[in-house]
């Protein structure tokens, strides 16, 4: 199962990173703007805030097992879409559609793992499957202008189709490992549980203060992950690296993401979770103070420490929220499409705020300077959630 989960992230990751490596063809040969782009970029994340809280509800109604297969097959279908977009409104109708299948995977993942896993195991299961989009990401980052351009002469289109005919086999991959008795067992355990109304959940959830705390530090979380990520490969491109390079360079934060995952929510137990988390927003702000830098050590050193904290952050802040008392597994798949509709928010605001600001400035430095602030305001949230867990505390006490 987790096996499973890993894979459909995996292409998750692939989709969700294709577009940033192609920037370059795509408004070539569509003639749109850094602007436009930008609003390509977040043209799923913008469904995404209506569809993750709908899509959160129904995963906990008709199970993980039907309710990622159709989100894998609604990704495979967005990236087949975007091979044949003919212009900006196409390619964006088409990131759109990833936007309906995207909080499936995302809002799934969790649920399932919460499901199967317990304790601390539940943490290093979550750090594992985190690395599903961070290697399709690499892929995507890595290989496309490296290998799969080359062997399409050039073709975009084909490269796109491709991913997207991947993703519908693993689709596929998913149903069949999923069906397993003990998975279904698992499910109709929860099932067995008194159905409530969804609205009333909604009303729970939204009324604790810690709930509240978490989604407003996964819209900064989202916003600082998506303008960064997405504009990355042309950062470094405007550093003086070419196109293959820059793609290169841009794989280093997803394959330091890799080994922090598989470390940190690990060792994040309960009594230093928040410690750690501020720690990763501390990092967080450091690249983007060092992704400024115009020597290659420094840019280096930008990327390993924005690796370090771009998918423990997610990671943390799901762990923080599934784990709130009032939570649990029960509920987790509502309070995770919460939490992603609200984190999509930055989704949809960050690559277009960054491609206005570079638009307006000429350049990615005051952009990286509108992130570090973010960072800020991200630090100032956890001490925020840090003192309301002890005011919780001394009220149990009492």
């Amino acid at each position: 199962m987790l096996a499973g989960v890993w894979l459909l992230y995996f292409c998750f990751g692939l989709s969700m990173a294709a577009l940033a490596p192609l920037v370059q063809p795509i408004t070539h040969e569509l003639d749109i703007s850094h602007v436009v782009m930008g609003g390509v970029f977040g043209s799923w994340p913008l469904v995404y805030i209506a569809s993750a809280l709908p899509c959160g509800a129904l995963l906990d109604r008709i199970g993980v097992r039907h309710g990622l297969f159709i989100g894998a097959v609604i990704i495979a279908l967005s990236g087949i879409l975007r091979s044949f977009a003919g212009d900006a409104v196409g390619l964006f109708a088409a990131g759109a559609l990833f936007g309906v299948g995207g909080p499936l995977i995302s809002v799934g993942a969790p649920k399932a793992i919460s499901l199967w896993f317990t304790g601390k195991s539940r943490g290093l299961a979550m750090g594992i499957y985190i690395t599903g989009p961070n290697l399709g990401s690499i892929v995507a980052l890595s290989l496309t202008n490296s290998v799969f351009m080359p062997a399409t002469d050039g073709d975009w289109r084909t490269v796109l189709l491709g991913y997207g005919l991947f993703t519908l086999v693993s689709a596929g991959v998913w149903l069949a490992i999923s069906a397993h008795r003990a998975g279904r067992g698992i499910e109709r355990q929860v099932d067995g549980a008194p159905p409530r109304s969804q609205l009333l959940v909604f009303a729970d959830l939204i009324r604790l203060r810690a709930v509240r705390i978490v989604l407003l530090m996964s819209i900064g979380i989202f916003f600082f992950n998506h303008a960064l990520n997405n504009w990355l490969p042309e950062i470094l491109r405007v550093a003086g690296m070419d196109v293959v390079r820059a793609g290169l360079w841009a794989s280093i934060p997803t394959a330091v993401g890799i080994v922090a995952s598989l470390i940190i929510p690990r060792l994040a137990i309960p009594s230093r979770r928040l410690a750690i988390l501020l720690g990763l927003f501390v990092c967080a702000a450091g690249a983007t103070v060092l992704l400024q830098s115009t020597s290659e050590p420094g840019l280096m050193l930008g990327l390993i420490v924005q690796g370090v904290a771009r998918s423990t952050m997610i990671t943390l802040a799901i762990l923080v929220l599934v784990e709130i008392p009032e939570v649990g597994p029960t509920k987790a798949g509502l309070a995770s499409g919460l939490f992603f509709s609200a984190a999509e928010v930055g989704g949809v605001l960050g690559p277009l705020t960054m491609g206005f600001i570079t638009d307006l400035s000429g350049g990615f430095d005051v952009g990286l300077q509108m992130l570090t602030g973010v960072c800020a305001v991200l630090a100032l949230l956890v001490v925020g959630l840090w003192r309301h867990e002890r005011q919780h505390l001394r009220a149990d006490e009492r």
